[in-house]
């Protein structure tokens, strides 16, 4: 998504352009909005912006001086000018810093959508300029590697630009491995590049977490190869940085890469737990999935829902009878209900960092410690519910604003319910452009985009857990049109519902 930051000292005109244009047909979202160049060039200090909007008549600083000053922070920064007078004067100005357009008010629609369609087609031809710079390839790799293995790129899609990459992944296995280093920036990454630049059976990149993942495809009978390249790396690197490296399952075909990519992030997590040893490997881990492996005892996804909805009681009450249950399970053991205790703050852990990003690992490994010492099953379930409350804790803090908040749980609890701005705004006595402010502050997300988000997220869910047709899982989390699911679902996801399901 591009994004859109737009400028202008008349509320009605901010609002109007919120409303009038689908910004998302044109590869964009609105990431803010400011009623003056002061207030806009705190926002563009620590906002990436690709386009900027602005009214040329404005108190503290006007739209010519912004944009110059703009530009000296974010040089390929396009921008359209608004503004009342016809000014010739205004005009030549205007164009000697090289608008894409000066719009008069009131703004012609047509005219505005045909302006953005052209700013589209400039900014794809930048992103293309950007493959012939080394670095810029680099990043193009790991983008496109990264969404494939989040199972948001179709494999027919993924083929057709690692063609173009020069990306060889022809060998019939594949798995994935991951580094975790102490020391940030390229030094490790290029170095791991260089130990590995004679072997195309091994492609580096960086994820959207920073660590470095390593694809690996091999013939049949090569899978101890990989382990041997890995010690190795482990034994160049600690004479950099300490380093953390995990092993996914290895695999017939790609699509199992994307499975092991997951595996290979779950075992990371271990080293919490056993920090002696040299490379995690997932299929050695008590409860990995692999075939002679035992089936994990809780309904993850509720647990996940409680944990968005924030109901801390809820959580804590679903803990505690499941673990009473599992304890009378047929065949249970200490070791084995242990094993269980401590996948789920593996689980608990990895949910958290799935949403809001930060490594936070004391309250956890407090809570791997209390597991490890319990010696009966109280003490055990208390040492898991700590964790539970202070997972919810941290997303408490990380949403300030009791707006937000409570509009954060009616979207969490209604998700498939009819939702936009202007009723919230009304049902909470707040402006619809400010309180999608706000939200856009808080979550990071456009208001149309969380939401369409988190009902993929639900659908997904379905898909895997029913047996329910696509049309009604569509209905289910609120699109009304199986079209515009598809949509949305292709958007977010890359591959179609039909699609995602087959793989499942």
């Amino acid at each position: 998504m591009y994004k859109v930051l737009i400028v202008d000292d008349e509320p009605f005109i901010l609002e109007g352009l919120y409303n009038i244009i689908n910004w998302e047909d044109f590869g964009m979202e609105i990431v803010g909005h400011a009623e003056n160049g002061h207030l806009a060039m705190d926002i563009l200090r620590h906002t990436p912006v690709d386009l900027l909007i602005s009214d040329i008549s404005m108190p503290v600083m006007n739209g010519l001086t912004l944009i110059s000053s703009a530009r000296e922070i974010q040089p390929n920064l396009l921008a359209i000018i608004l503004s009342g007078f016809s000014e010739f004067n205004y005009l030549k100005e205007a164009m000697k810093l090289g608008i894409e357009n000066y719009l008069l008010k009131p703004i012609n629609i047509e005219e505005l959508k045909s302006t953005l369609q052209t700013v589209v087609e400039k900014l794809n031809l930048l992103v293309v300029e950007q493959w012939f710079d080394s670095k810029g390839v680099q990043i193009l790799k790991d983008n496109i590697l990264h969404r494939w293995l989040k199972g948001y790129m179709a494999t027919t899609e993924f083929n057709e630009r690692a063609d173009i990459l020069g990306i060889q992944l022809k060998r019939p296995l594949a798995s994935v491995s991951i580094i975790r280093s102490e020391k940030a920036g390229d030094e490790v990454f290029d170095l791991i590049a260089k130990l590995l630049d004679t072997d195309d059976s091994f492609t580096p990149f960086r994820d959207i977490d920073g660590d470095i993942v390593i694809l690996s495809t091999m013939e049949v009978m090569e899978e101890k190869k990989l382990k041997e390249h890995l010690e190795d790396i482990h034994g160049r690197l600690s004479a950099i940085s300490p380093v953390r490296i995990s092993m996914g399952s290895v695999g017939f075909s790609l699509q199992h890469a994307s499975r092991s990519y997951v595996e290979a992030k779950k075992a990371l997590e271990y080293f919490l737990i056993y920090p002696e040893c040299l490379i995690m490997d997932y299929s050695e881990l008590p409860l990995s999935e692999g075939p002679f492996k035992s089936v994990f005892p809780i309904d993850w996804p509720e647990y996940v829902k409680l944990i968005l909805a924030k109901e801390t009681e809820c959580l804590e009450e679903r803990i505690w009878e499941d673990f009473e249950e599992i304890q009378r399970l047929e065949g249970m053991t200490p070791t084995r209900l242990q094993d269980i205790a401590l996948e789920v703050i593996i689980r608990f852990k990895m949910e958290l960092k799935g949403i809001n990003r930060k490594e936070e690992s004391e309250p956890f490994t407090l809570g791997f410690t209390k597991v490890r010492e319990a010696d009966k099953g109280t003490d055990l379930i208390k040492a898991i519910q700590e964790v539970a409350v202070s997972v919810i804790d941290a997303l408490v803090r990380d949403v300030k604003n009791p707006v937000v908040q409570q509009v954060l749980k009616e979207i969490h609890e209604n998700y498939a319910g009819e939702f936009s701005l202007k009723t919230l705004g009304t049902a909470y006595n707040i402006h619809p452009v400010y309180l999608g402010q706000l939200f856009h502050k808080e979550t990071n997300e456009t208001f149309t985009g969380y939401i369409n988000k988190y009902r993929i997220e639900m659908a997904k869910e379905q898909l895997k857990t029913t047996h329910l047709k696509v049309h009604e899982i569509a209905s289910n989390v609120g699109y009304l049109e199986s079209g515009y699911f598809y949509k949305q679902f292709k958007k977010y996801v890359g591959i179609s519902p039909i699609e995602y399901k087959g793989l499942l």
